[in-house]
């Protein structure tokens, strides 16, 4: 019989006793021999996931030439080379190759999913060979391997367990569970059961907490959960460009268009006036250089460049560089549950001793934190060492096995984490664990295990007396009690008291808590020779209950409550329990009371459009795997969202990688998410995101509007240089004219512009749609007054002047006119509605800079030298230089009278309307 690397049993391993899964897997209890072992890894291979594919730097730098404006750039670059003018040709090819580096710079960092997911084997694992026990390298592990697991090791293949001691293991980076799960031998029922209920088998990538245990090996490399992972992430690629991209592509289209219809237009004109060639062909090569905003792709990479570094400084690491502005038209963000929304830390949050509630202070770890009487604002006695909950306490951290630690500032589990979670409540109490341990030694321990719900700790007390401290399911350790500890001391338990505890359970159950309960009995020496489980977990005195849960983070709520202010609608897709998730999501306004999770067990039986439909009004999934959770992400994409996904669980990756934006958590995330995202939140803060929406959204806006300031400029140009064609007048402006006032004069403001501050109001209004356009109705009016403004009076000074003067003189005026009122206009860009006096110069000094420094190089190209010649400008007298400096204000002074004039329309408009009301 020929074995596959992963055998696909039918039901799988989970469905089956251990002994039906030995044989299916041609194995047994006490290994492989070494010849089968080797036979199988020649037939399968080594015990490792596939490399990903190579990435090529040439690839990448090619990949930053796929912009119609930048073949735009090249081909007017091409053909200035021709016509032998370097200087064009050489100032066009110096932009596109410095886009192109700073593209390649960022594009060159992108992630390397699959690598990262490597990391995860660990490099030795014990096996049974022929009855041995020995270490084989993990690359060596193959199917029908039996594995030996203690605590702390790193599971290196999925296997199926054969032998369970309170086994634990920590699969939080797979399922997103934040608590760990124990381990049972026994068969599963049900079907397509999700990874977090498979408890009878441990995962490649996941950890063992507590417990030892025996496993055999079904599933390698590949075909591990964590190597399907892998080929989902191979796969969500993004087809789609950002939507800015998208708009930008589309712009260069219509660019093209009409820049070929100007062109053939006015040679035609040109022709039937008898032009000569050369004449014409330079003005042709004119008016495509007058056409394109050639400094526009350097702009809007130099703005999402520092847009990234601004947000660095705000934790939001940028790994992609389009990643800044999709932020902005983010629509839905999906959210992971456990790190992400929650501390990922298990936390006792309620305590009920002697038929008393207390609320326990304080997330994580850290052992800070009060104890209050549940709606009471006192605090809980904790002086008395005799009371209660010092005795609770006293309970809890005897039993436990787990420790906590600080490191680098932050506060660890070493261990089962829903041990350190009550190890902590007690320290909360006044226990103290160095005390506990020298004054009360364990004597013998009865592990957890599934069939009896609870465990034992024995420890001789300071009387020399032993006394068992029980841990466990609430049902089964109430089962096994006979007294209750009181205010007044120990009693006998009544049927009374066991309805008010069982109560009390489900209410904290439905509270999304997990409930342990505590007891302890003290027993007669004799009890610890024979170890009888029965006989030691009997006539219990139980104690009280503690409810825990992955606390929610501090800041979640508010930024939750920010991003539905501004239009954002927030999704937890989540691997956890539905009951648990849908708790967490109302406590943190994602859902409504009335919220039920959707569970992944009703995805699998859902079509992709039934899915598209649900994903409209659900906002939480629970129970789900990483395949739905890509499923959900693409559903939600087809309905025209912009969707930004963020994770740091090894099951997130896929949805990281296949969203438009994947945000990973920097401390508390796998390295897998961190690779497989375009964004990382440094300080695993929710608000964070916050931030790197608005200036994203800022971003946009400032990408707009000097958009529109460029292409009004350039529309100025077309038109002076149109007007003079059609009437037969000399060419108003050289092809350096027009490449000096494109990259120099509108060129350095504009980046000014792109960089402009971030308005306060930009999260106080819902994204913008995919498909909205950059160039829109309003766009494109105030786009073509002002380039008409423009055109206009630098074609009136021209056609003055070449009728006094000579056409070098009327270029040279024409050229310093059209340099002025661009220089002036850009203090009115900023904005399309408040005027140019009620905008603080100094909040954007650079401009304020540029434009002086501006005016002074003008200037001095008006006198003999270097910058005259090559620019070919006549000289000009200060008087002169003055009189166009004054005609140079007229465009400006027109576009603010037209935004007061809308003001005041626009005030009247809501004048009638409140009157009318």
């Amino acid at each position: 019989m020929v074995l596959a690397r992963s055998v696909r049993m039918q039901p799988p391993a989970y469905l089956q006793s251990s002994h039906e899964v030995l044989i299916a897997l041609q194995s047994q209890a006490t290994g492989l021999s070494v010849d089968e072992a080797a036979r199988r890894l020649l037939r399968d291979g080594p015990n490792v996931l596939a490399a990903p594919p190579q990435i090529r730097a040439w690839r990448v730098f090619a990949a930053q030439f796929q912009s119609i404006i930048i073949w735009i750039l090249i081909g007017a670059g091409v053909l200035s080379a021709v016509l032998h003018e370097t200087t064009d040709a050489s100032a066009i090819a110096g932009i596109v190759l410095l886009n192109a580096a700073i593209g390649f710079y960022q594009e060159w960092r992108s992630a390397r999913s699959i690598a990262a997911l490597q990391q995860l084997a660990s490099p030795r694992a014990t096996v049974l060979r022929a009855g041995v026990t020995t270490s084989v390298a993990t690359t060596s592990l193959v199917t029908g391997d039996i594995i030996v697991l203690e605590a702390g090791d790193l599971i290196a293949a999925d296997a199926r367990m054969l032998a369970s001691s309170a086994l634990a293991s920590n699969e939080s980076a797979l399922t997103g569970e934040s608590e760990s799960v124990l381990k049972e031998q026994s068969a599963l029922s049900g079907t397509d059961l999700p990874l977090g209920d498979r408890s009878n088998m441990v995962f490649m990538g996941t950890s063992v907490v507590a417990g030892s245990g025996h496993a055999i090996v079904v599933a390698t490399a590949k075909d591990t959960e964590v190597g399907r992972i892998a080929a989902l992430i191979s796969e969500a690629t993004i087809a789609a460009d950002t939507p800015l991209q998208t708009q930008l592509n589309a712009f260069g289209r219509v660019l093209v268009w009409i820049a070929v219809g100007i062109v053939l237009v006015l040679f035609a004109l040109g022709m039937l006036r008898g032009i000569p060639l050369l004449e014409l062909t330079m003005t042709a090569v004119s008016l495509a250089v007058a056409a394109v905003p050639e400094g526009l792709p350097a702009i809007v990479t130099v703005a999402l460049s520092l847009g990234a570094l601004r947000m660095a400084r705000q934790h939001a690491l940028v790994r992609k560089l389009a990643a800044v502005e999709t932020l902005g038209a983010t629509s839905v963000i999906c959210t992971d549950k456990t790190g992400t929304l929650t501390v990922g830390q298990m936390t006792v949050r309620v305590l009920y001793v002697a038929s008393q509630s207390y609320d326990v202070a304080g997330d994580g770890y850290e052992p800070t934190g009060s104890v209050v009487i549940r709606g009471r604002a006192e605090s809980a006695p904790l002086t008395d060492a005799t009371s209660p909950l010092r005795q609770m306490a006293t309970v809890l951290m005897a039993y436990t096995h787990a420790n906590v630690t600080q490191q680098k500032g932050q506060w660890r589990a070493i261990g089962d984490s829903t041990e350190a979670a009550q190890l902590v409540a007690a320290m909360k109490l006044g226990a103290n664990r160095a005390e506990v341990e020298r004054d009360m030694p364990i004597v013998l321990e009865l592990p957890f295990d599934s069939d009896r719900k609870r465990g034992t700790v024995i420890r001789r007390t300071p009387h020399e007396t032993l006394r068992a401290f029980v841990n466990g399911a609430p049902g089964g350790v109430l089962a096994a009690c006979t007294h209750i500890h009181e205010t007044n001391g120990r009693r006998a338990l009544t049927e009374a008291d066991r309805t008010r505890i069982l109560a009390q359970t489900s209410r904290m159950a439905q509270s999304a808590l997990r409930v342990l309960a505590s007891a302890y009995r003290d027993l007669p020496r004799s009890a610890v020779h024979g170890a009888d489980i029965v006989a030691v977990e009997r006539d219990l005195t139980f104690m009280g209950l503690s409810g825990m849960y992955d606390p929610p983070r501090a800041e979640a709520a508010a930024a939750i409550d920010a991003c539905r202010r501004a239009g954002i609608r927030v999704v937890m897709i989540t691997g956890d329990h539905p009951q648990t998730a849908a708790a967490i999501a109302r406590e943190l306004h994602i859902a409504p009371p009335e919220t039920v999770a959707l569970a992944g067990s009703t995805l699998n039986s859902m079509s992709d459009d039934e899915l598209q439909l649900r994903v409209r009004s659900t906002t939480v999934f629970a129970r789900v795997s990483a395949e739905h959770k890509l499923r959900i992400v693409r559903a939600l994409q087809a309905q025209g969202d912009v969707v930004a996904m963020i994770g740091d669980g090894v099951n997130d990756a896929p949805a990281l990688k296949g969203a438009d934006v994947g945000v990973a958590m920097g401390r508390s995330g796998t390295e897998v998410s961190r690779q497989a995202a375009n964004l990382i939140l440094t300080d695993d803060n929710f608000a964070t995101i916050l931030r790197a929406v608005a200036e994203g959204r800022g971003i946009y806006n400032n990408i707009r509007k000097t958009l529109q300031y460029l292409l009004a400029g350039n529309t100025g140009e077309l038109l002076l240089m149109t007007m003079c064609v059609v009437l037969g007048m000399p060419s108003p402006l050289l092809p350096i004219h027009l490449l000096w006032i494109n990259l120099v004069t509108d060129g350095l403001p504009a980046f000014c512009l792109a960089t402009d501050a971030i308005s306060e109001t930009v999260m106080q209004r819902p994204p913008r749609p995919r498909t909205a356009r950059l160039t829109d109705g309003g766009f494109l009016r105030t786009m073509l007054w002002t380039g008409g403004l423009t055109g206009s009076v630098a074609f009136g000074t021209f056609w003055f002047l070449q009728r006094t003067e000579t056409v070098v003189i009327a270029r040279g005026a024409a050229f310093d006119v059209l340099v002025f009122a661009e220089l002036l206009r850009a203090f009115g860009a900023r904005s399309e509605t408040v005027p140019v006096w009620r905008m603080t110069p100094m909040v954007n000094r650079n401009l304020l800079v540029v434009v002086c420094a501006s005016f002074v190089i003008q200037r001095w190209s008006q006198h003999p030298g270097p910058l005259a010649n090559m620019l070919k400008t006549p000289q000009m007298s200060l008087g002169m230089c003055a009189m166009l400096l004054l005609v140079g204000t007229i465009p400006l002074a027109v576009l603010e009278l037209r935004k007061l004039v809308r003001q005041s329309a626009r005030a009247t408009s809501a004048s009638r309307g409140h009157t009318a009301g």
